[in-house]
C-alpha cells in the first residue's frame, strides 16, 4: 500500500519568492515524513472564504498565510489561538479533520532568536521600527516573554504608531509603550535592543524612497546593543551591515524566519524540525544567488 502525502502551503498574493516550500520541504525530507509544501497565490480578498473551505474539502493538512491576508483569515477559521487573539492575525492553520485552527508563529519568531539575551533585556529599553503586523507581533513578544523598562515604537507617522499602541492597550493597560519619530536619535542610541519591524532594506521592494532605516552619518547604533533586523533577504541589509561596523549583536531575518517556520512545522507534524540543518542549507541556498 503506497503512502498519503499530506499537502502543505502557503497562501499569499505574489508570493513565488518565499522560501517556506524550501524550508518545509527540506524539514521533511530529513525527517521522512509525507507532507509536501507549495504555493497558493490568491488574488482578492474576496477568494478567502472558498479557499479555505477547499482546505476542508480537499484535507489540506495545514496552510501559512502571509500579507495581505493575515487579518481576514481571522473570520473564516473556528479557533483562534491565544497568540492570534493578541494580534489579530493568523500566519498558521491547521486542519483538525474539518475544524481549521487560526494560529500564529511570528511572535514565537521574535521571541526564540532574542532567548539567549533574556537577562540583558529584562526591564532594559527596548525598540522598534514599525507600526503593522510585524511591529504587533514584536511587541507581543517583548511583553510576553521579556518585561523590558518600555517598549519603544519609532515610525514615520505617529498617528499609526498611537493606533497600534492603542490597540495594545487595550487588553494590556499596563503595556509600557512610548511613540517616537524615526528622528529621534538619542531615544534610539538609549536601547539595549533595536527591531526592524519594516520592509526597509529587503530585496526589491520600494519603500518610499527609503533605503535605509537610519542615516550613517548619525553614529546612532552603538557596540552596547542588540539589533534585530526582520528582513532576511538579502542577508546582509544596510541596518545589518551598520550594526556591525558598529559593533553590535546582530540577529539576521533568517533567524526569525526558520523559527516561525519551525514553530509551525511542529503544529503541522508534531515533529521537531531540524532547525540547525535547515538554517545551514537556507544560508547556502542565499548566498548562492546573485
Amino acid at each position: 500500500m503506497c503512502s498519503i502525502t499530506s499537502i502543505l502551503g502557503l497562501i499569499g498574493r505574489n508570493v513565488n519568492y518565499s522560501y517556506s516550500p524550501f524550508i518545509h520541504n527540506t524539514a521533511a525530507e530529513m525527517l521522512r515524513l509525507p507532507f509536501y509544501y507549495t504555493i497558493f497565490n490568491i488574488a482578492d480578498a474576496r477568494q478567502i472564504p472558498d479557499a479555505l473551505n477547499g482546505m476542508r474539502a480537499l484535507g489540506i493538512a495545514g496552510l501559512n498565510v502571509t500579507i495581505p491576508y493575515k487579518q481576514v483569515v481571522t473570520e473564516y477559521v473556528d479557533t483562534l489561538s491565544a497568540e492570534a487573539q493578541a494580534v489579530g492575525a493568523v500566519n498558521t492553520i491547521v486542519n483538525n479533520n474539518g475544524r481549521l485552527s487560526g494560529c500564529n508563529t511570528d511572535i514565537a519568531g521574535v521571541s526564540h532568536p532574542l532567548n539567549p539575551y533574556k537577562e540583558r533585556l529584562h526591564q532594559s529599553p527596548a525598540g522598534i521600527f514599525g507600526n503593522g503586523g510585524a511591529a504587533l507581533a514584536a511587541v507581543e513578544a517583548l511583553r510576553r516573554d521579556y518585561q523590558p523598562s518600555v517598549i519603544r515604537l519609532f515610525v514615520r507617522d505617529p498617528d499609526k504608531g498611537l493606533a497600534l499602541a492603542e490597540q495594545v492597550r487595550t487588553k494590556h493597560p499596563e503595556a509600557p509603550i512610548e511613540i517616537f519619530k524615526i528622528d529621534a536619535y538619542d531615544a534610539i542610541r538609549d536601547c539595549h535592543l533595536l527591531i526592524n519591524a519594516t520592509p526597509i532594506g529587503t530585496k526589491g521592494v520600494q519603500t518610499a524612497g527609503n533605503s535605509t532605516l537610519l542615516p550613517q552619518e548619525q553614529k546612532v547604533l552603538h557596540d552596547g546593543q542588540i539589533i534585530f533586523d526582520m528582513v532576511y533577504n538579502p542577508l546582509r541589509t544596510p541596518f545589518v551591515d551598520m550594526a556591525t561596523e558598529a559593533g553590535a549583536i546582530v540577529i539576521p531575518g533568517i533567524e526569525m524566519l526558520i523559527a516561525q517556520a519551525a514553530e509551525s512545522f511542529c503544529l503541522w507534524t508534531g515533529e521537531t524540525m531540524p532547525v540547525d540543518s535547515i538554517r545551514e542549507k537556507l544560508l547556502k541556498k542565499l548566498t548562492a544567488q546573485p
